[in-house]
């Protein structure tokens, strides 16, 4: 049976749990080869030049099971990862994907609304499908902006409310529904919180896996909607917290 859709809390945190269907599926290669893996190359073909550190500290919130861990490290090189979660289970699977790739990489049980780090302490907060499942967005992104150094980045890859309200996540997973937002509205509130990006920094995604349909028209020869055509399912920016 699915988890309870009732929002649950630890500490100031309010969440939703996930399914069992959903805990199953973020475990599994189709999630880290076709959402995890595309979203850390597009939110490094966003990034200016010389942006990051050669060896950065990076922050990921709600890091989950840990696939993206091994990723971030390929793609960044840090000298440092912190993975934050709520969930015990998702911790657990993480401590083993550290220890299964030898990472320097640590877990706090950590509520994204109040960072248990100090300010100005990471040079990346790596934010990957993690902000639709919170009800405080505006008090957790605050706290990416604090604990980010001067110059530090946000790497932000989400779904959008098209996505989260469609049929077939509704069936399957399990979230917050009145806090979900346009890619417009994700753009505006982290611009509202102080961040700054430019449109070469923001991507707008139409994977077939973010489509009611899930890419069947598309594959039977249908033309898909462009950009302006359409309801957009996803959002990634890179945005940079001023010096």
């Amino acid at each position: 049976m699915p988890a309870s859709p009732m929002s649950a809390s630890l500490g100031s945190e309010k969440f939703v749990p996930e399914t069992r269907f959903g805990f199953w599926f973020l475990g599994t290669e189709t999630w880290s080869q076709h959402v995890l893996k595309i979203a850390i190359a597009d939110l490094q073909r966003l990034m200016d030049p010389q942006t990051l550190p050669e060896h950065p500290v990076i922050l990921d919130v709600g890091c989950g099971q840990g696939k993206s861990f091994k990723q971030l490290q390929g793609a960044f090189n840090p000298q440092r990862m912190i993975g934050i979660d709520l969930d015990d289970k998702n911790l657990e699977y993480s401590k083993q994907q550290i220890e299964a790739h030898q990472l320097n990489a640590e877990l706090k049980k950590n509520s994204c609304s109040a960072i248990d780090l100090p300010d100005a302490s990471v040079d990346a907060v790596f934010c990957h499908q993690t902000f639709h499942h919170l009800v405080e967005q505006e008090e957790s992104l605050a706290e990416f902006y604090r604990v980010l150094k001067p110059g530090g980045l946000l790497l932000f890859a989400e779904s959008t409310k098209a996505y989260i309200h469609s049929w077939v996540i509704r069936l399957l997973f399990r979230h917050p529904m009145d806090v979900q937002r346009t890619a417009d509205e994700y753009l505006a509130m982290i611009r509202t919180q102080g961040f700054q990006f430019e449109t070469r920094n923001v991507s707008l995604p139409y994977l077939w896996w973010s489509r009611s349909d899930l890419g069947a028209l598309e594959f039977f020869g249908f033309k898909v909607p462009e950009q302006g055509q359409r309801e957009e399912t996803l959002v990634n920016v890179v945005a940079r917290k001023p010096v």
